[in-house]
């Protein structure tokens, strides 16, 4: 039975004790404000604001992803949230998956110490397929199972200079696959990253970790960086008890090179590589068992390289061509379920110019091939062709058109892309844009958007259940099955958001959904395979496309900077799901299984205080409801961060994670892999620049 987490437990009272300690050593020792950030009341002359970016600043920032140009985030027509790189380092997040827990409307779960659930706007899990993650423009989507490997997207959080997070389709511009969502992780220009910088920290879960980091310029021109990083995690808690076997390690390095080749022109050259090893606890079926399971535990050694090159040319304010082009290796060897080499090689073009006084065109060319050589662990896997070349070519334009200056503009375009399983696929999209003042603008839109089969999908078997004997029945395994004839699933959204800021102290953004998807994935029951008795009979599930769904809800996010020392951000999210068959149907269990894998309430609150002598305290309280398909209560936890700069360049900081609870877990993964339990942590980092 497993075990559910209580809050304080006895188990972790110590470490949180110890933390406490530590932390009413700082508040004691802070003194009177001498050359930190001056507090109400205090004589003292401010320095530099720790909390870089105001919130009008912010409001202001340009990003790129919403409309591949950039853009203000007050002028999107898209429900888009900036994590910056101050949120990142303020949060007390090791990874990219927790540092995604910032942004409202995506459901980040943990299913063990190396593995997440991530989505945005429902159908989450483990092979979540409708949300789109790119690293700079490097599309890390993997077609074997539509989703992305978490583990493996990594890089100096350091260098991470924004991720924006759009919630909803954008399909019209980055193409198939960005159906609920799309992530892009945006790392800094090379001029941003001169000189040294060190990085080390140690934790009871943390188990060391460091980073080194070097920067500078090339001639009057060029500007290049390199790292190497290393970490070692410990693993989490095992449900019944003791620890789970999911430690994770992993070794990384890399490089940017940035040049201006001319007053007009660009070039970008970045690469990483990467190699780890992660532990997990496996469920298979056995017949040797008297149970018919075996539990145990197994390693997963991945590695990887990419290098991707970009030109930009300038031809003026409002015209641009750009060029980019990437190669993506990686590998991974799974004791249980597959081995896999995958190759990718991707082209992107894209013009952006004016067409008279009111219109700005944005129109492009896509072209990306991705070969793999997989091998299956029989019996729990089966693929009929171990080798497959995939291709998919692409075109795109959309129009930006200004209704009325300063006030109202419309947004149209569509992608038309050709790939090998469903052929041609058109996406369209509308958004217009209300701004009647500074302080309120309004956006709606109504998209579609279609997530392509994966491979697994087309021509794989999988292994999902067994059923011991109940005489005369034998024993029973149930499969799912790739359908040749697997379609896309499709999505048509309304959107509708609005923004305000009554000052600069201030801002509230709100957008709402409703989501109308067909075609979804279904497991169809056919006829039973005799062909394994007498020692099993199989029963087989097709996969179809013979579900339906209505998802609906809101996300809002706060901003507001309660003093000149202190920010307060909060944000909400709400969604329910109506999942049903279509006609003909004789699907019974995945109804169940697709509405209780999102939590239907989700809450986050930071609070972010400059103190004197440059100290930071920074506390995250956050809630995230029960799963009921999954049995999985929901949790309240809190993570604290206090952090003090001693002297220019040099940074200490302290973070307790999940403080609330001595463990929780947070999600049961669909199969193989069992979940652990989320534990209390703490760990200290040092980080010297110079």
């Amino acid at each position: 039975m497993v075990t559910k987490s209580t809050y304080l437990g006895c188990g972790h009272r110590e470490t949180l004790w110890i933390f406490c300690k530590v932390l009413m050593l700082f508040v004691f020792f802070l003194g009177t404000p001498t050359n930190g950030m001056t507090l109400p009341g205090s004589d003292s002359q401010p320095t530099e604001n720790l909390l870089s970016l105001s919130i009008e600043e912010l409001l202001q920032l340009e990003i790129t992803s919403a409309a591949k140009k950039p853009q203000k985030i007050s002028d999107t027509a898209a429900a888009i949230f900036v994590i910056t790189q101050q949120d990142i380092r303020r949060s007390g997040a090791t990874s990219i998956p927790e540092v995604l827990r910032l942004a409202p409307g995506i459901n980040v779960a943990r299913i063990d110490g190396n593995k997440w659930a991530i989505t945005a706007r429902g159908f989450n899990g483990r092979f979540a397929n409708k949300l789109l993650v790119l690293m700079d423009g490097r599309s890390v989507y993997t077609p074997l199972f539509s989703g992305v490997y978490w583990d493996v997207q990594d890089t100096m959080l350091e260098d991470i200079e924004r991720i924006e997070v759009i919630r909803g389709p954008g399909a019209t511009l980055w193409g198939a696959n960005a159906v609920n969502g799309v992530i892009n992780i945006i790392t800094k220009h090379s001029e941003k990253t001169h000189g040294l910088l060190l990085k080390g920290g140690y934790g009871s879960e943390e188990r060391g970790f460091t980073a080194l980091r070097y920067g500078d310029s090339l001639g009057s021109n060029s500007n290049y960086r390199t790292y190497l990083k290393y970490f070692n995690r410990d693993s989490f808690d095992a449900q019944d008890g003791g620890e789970a076997a999911d430690d994770w390690n992993a070794f990384r390095g890399g490089f940017r090179f940035d040049s201006r080749l001319s007053p007009h022109d660009t070039l970008t050259i970045q690469g990483d590589a990467y190699s780890g090893t992660e532990g997990q606890t496996d469920e298979e079926f056995s017949l040797l068992s008297p149970s018919f399971r075996n539990i145990s535990d197994s390693d997963t050694d991945f590695s990887g390289a990419n290098l991707l090159l970009r030109w930009e040319r300038t031809l003026s304010t409002f015209s641009n061509l750009a060029l980019q082009a990437y190669y993506d290796r990686t590998k991974r060897d799974e004791t249980v379920l597959l081995k896999e080499t995958r190759d990718t090689l991707d082209i992107d073009f894209q013009h952006r110019f004016a067409l008279g006084q009111r219109q700005e065109i944005i129109w492009g060319l896509g072209y990306r091939v991705s070969w793999d050589d997989i091998d299956p662990r029989e019996p729990t896997m089966t693929i009929n062709d171990d080798d497959q070349t995939d291709q998919m070519a692409s075109i795109f334009i959309q129009d930006e058109i200004t209704l009325k200056e300063d006030l109202l503009r419309l947004i149209l375009g569509t992608k038309l892309e050709h790939n090998d399983y469903t052929s041609f696929e058109l996406q369209p999209n509308a958004r217009l844009i209300w701004s009647p003042s500074e302080s309120h603008s309004v956006w709606a839109a109504v998209s579609r958007a279609v997530r392509t089969p994966s491979r697994f999908e087309k021509d794989g078997t999988l292994e999902i259940n067994l059923i011991p004997p109940a005489p005369p029945t034998p024993l029973m395994v149930v499969t799912a099955d790739g359908n040749s004839d697997y379609d896309s699933e499709e999505l048509l959204a309304w959107e509708l958001g609005y923004r305000f800021m009554p000052k600069p102290a201030f801002s509230l953004d709100l957008a709402a959904f409703l989501n109308v998807y067909n075609n979804l994935r279904s497991a169809e029951p056919q006829a039973l395979d005799s062909s394994a008795l007498p020692a099993y009979l199989i029963v087989p599930r097709e996969l179809g496309n013979n579900l339906k769904a209505k998802t609906w809800g809101f996300e809002l996010a706060s901003d507001w900077q309660a003093a000149k020392f202190w920010r307060l951000q909060a944000a909400y999210s709400y969604l329910q799901m109506d999942v049903d068959t279509t006609k003909g149907s004789g699907d019974i269990g995945s109804i169940e299984l697709m509405e209780g894998t999102s939590p239907e309430h989700q809450l986050s609150l930071r609070s972010s205080m400059d103190l004197p002598h440059n100290i930071e305290l920074d506390l995250w309280l956050r809630y995230a409801d029960n799963l009921e398909s999954q049995d999985t209560d929901g949790y309240l936890t809190l993570d604290m961060r206090l952090g003090w700069q001693p002297r220019p360049g040099l940074e200490l900081s302290l973070v307790g994670q999940n403080l609330f609870q001595s463990s929780h877990q947070e999600y049961d993964p669909e199969f193989q892999a069992l979940a652990s339990e989320v534990p209390r942590g703490i760990y200290g980092q040092a980080i010297w620049r110079y």
